[in-house]
């Protein structure tokens, strides 16, 4: 969405959950040329962009500034200068402690274009999810946000005032919890107020306590709650056990990684979180669609007596290129098709072929010794660049004459580094392919995996190639296909 004067959009990732991103916020990444966005968005938000979006990390967290507040502004507005539409990402809302107005105001002095996105602030929302509505009818008809940045600054808070507030919310405040609950206990509010701290709010890793105003600091210090950290101070802090709801399923709490190319992880994706994992996407490969050599004039609908179809990539990239040249499924004629197992015929009826053939296993093996009246037919193979030949040379041995043919490439795709490092946090990581785990290896560099994350594959080949990349496999689907996948890793997480 590239305009002559240039555009700077003010977006709210939300607090943690990806899902609660708005459609406004997707639409707006889907747009973008250039994107800046923090450490506490949602890196599964940038999911949503263009691949050839320009992405910036500019987070901030405490003790660790990637770059000044002064630094981003003059960004925004030189990247916008230059034509170019940018959204800023925020984690939660850009107006409530995101600085989104100082942002704006250098836009409107630089004379850049901007408009704002407000976000599901973690203010809300993260008390909600651990079951703390913020204001509750003859309980709490008030209440405050403050940041904890500001907490240890004399002067900067009125606690008199805040003291009075039915609930305190307290953002980024770990580091300063003695120091608020001695302020407003010395203000006047009753040591024994509930006051609850969560800690990674709305993701799977969410946890939280529940104590007094005065015990609660010793409490999180226990609980070795990790931050980011949000708490709450007042009487709705008691609804944390009566109304606390934990994700449900045998994957809660767990988190799992998706190696799969972006445009195909959704379905695995989906079938993860509905086990309640929370799902980390790492796409370490990318396929690009191609067929110099495949001849689709007239003879094609005569030219093959089988069309043999070992992925879905391939079914994709085959019929990509048909449509390129103006034809669909009946180019196909006379040919018959077949697919090594259910995945793949589900890709051809998509594209309005039934499979003739599926052996009985989805494996090379199988369909090149299974597949009827091979001898002396002509089979057309498409492939990827990094295809093996076991299939062509078990149907050669038969007696087929293959037409072997390069349908699509497929590419390693550099992760940055807080994907990186969020894959080592993992615990678990699934390979779809075989390419999958060599190009996580190559990713990775000389970083090792820790022992702890279950590597699971989802079948003999991706097994093999991920042990020669990391000597270990900890599990295989049982099938090749994504639910056996999953069922996999919940079996070796459980």
């Amino acid at each position: 969405m590239s305009t002559q004067r240039g555009h700077v959009t003010l977006a709210g990732a939300g607090p943690g959950d990806p899902g609660l991103i708005t459609v406004a916020a997707v639409r707006a990444l889907e747009s973008a040329d250039v994107v800046l966005y923090d450490a506490l968005a949602s890196p599964d938000a940038l999911g949503h962009c263009r691949p050839d979006v320009e992405l910036i990390h500019v987070g901030k967290r405490s003790g660790a500034h990637s770059m000044s507040q002064e630094a981003i502004n003059a960004l925004l507005v030189a990247k916008a200068t230059e034509g170019k539409y940018v959204v800023r990402l925020k984690g939660g809302d850009p107006f409530v402690f995101g600085r989104g107005g100082e942002e704006a105001l250098a836009c409107r002095t630089a004379g850049v274009p901007f408009s704002v996105i407000p976000g599901v602030t973690s203010a809300v929302a993260v008390p909600a999810y651990a079951g703390i509505p913020v204001t509750h009818r003859g309980l709490a008809r008030s209440f405050a946000v403050i940041t904890g940045s500001e907490a240890g600054n004399p002067g900067a808070i009125d606690w008199q005032a805040l003291a009075a507030i039915d609930t305190v919310i307290v953002l980024m405040g770990a580091a300063v919890l003695p120091e608020v609950a001695h302020r407003l206990i010395e203000a006047g509010r009753a040591p024994e107020t509930p006051a609850a701290s969560i800690s990674n709010g709305t993701l799977p890793a969410q946890r939280s306590v529940l104590a007094t105003l005065a015990s609660l600091a010793a409490a999180v210090e226990h609980a070795a709650l990790p931050t980011p950290l949000l708490t709450v101070i007042g009487e709705v802090a008691r609804f944390h056990d009566e109304l606390g709801f934990a994700p449900s399923g045998p994957l809660a709490g767990r988190t799992v990684v998706v190696t799969r190319t972006r445009s195909q992880a959704s379905e695995l994706r989906r079938m993860l979180e509905a086990l309640g994992a929370g799902v980390i996407e790492a796409p370490v490969l990318e396929i690009i669609h191609g067929a110099p050599d495949l001849r689709t004039g007239e003879e094609t609908s005569t030219r093959w007596d089988w069309a043999i179809f070992s992925s879905q990539n391939a079914v994709e990239a085959f019929f990509a290129v048909l449509r390129a040249d103006g034809k669909d499924a009946r180019a196909l004629g006379t040919t018959k098709v077949g697919a090594i197992g259910a995945a793949t015929a589900d890709a051809l009826a998509g594209n309005g072929v039934l499979a003739d053939f599926v052996p009985a296993a989805a494996t090379s093996e199988a369909l090149a010794g299974e597949l009827p009246s091979v001898d002396g037919a002509r089979v057309l193979l498409p492939c990827g660049s990094l295809s093996e030949d076991r299939l062509a040379d078990g149907l050669r041995a038969r007696g087929a004459q293959v037409e072997q043919v390069r349908v699509y490439e497929t590419r390693p795709v550099p992760l940055d580094g807080l994907t990186l490092d969020r894959i080592l946090t993992a615990d678990a990581i699934t390979f779809a392919s075989a390419s999958s785990a060599r190009f996580l290896r190559q990713a990775l560099g000389g970083t090792p995996l820790p022992g702890r994350i279950a590597l699971c594959a989802i079948g003999p080949q991706a097994a093999a190639a991920t042990r020669e990349a990391f000597g270990r496999v900890d599990a295989t689907a049982v099938s090749p296909s994504i639910a056996d996948l999953v069922a996999a890793v919940a079996e070796v997480l459980q």
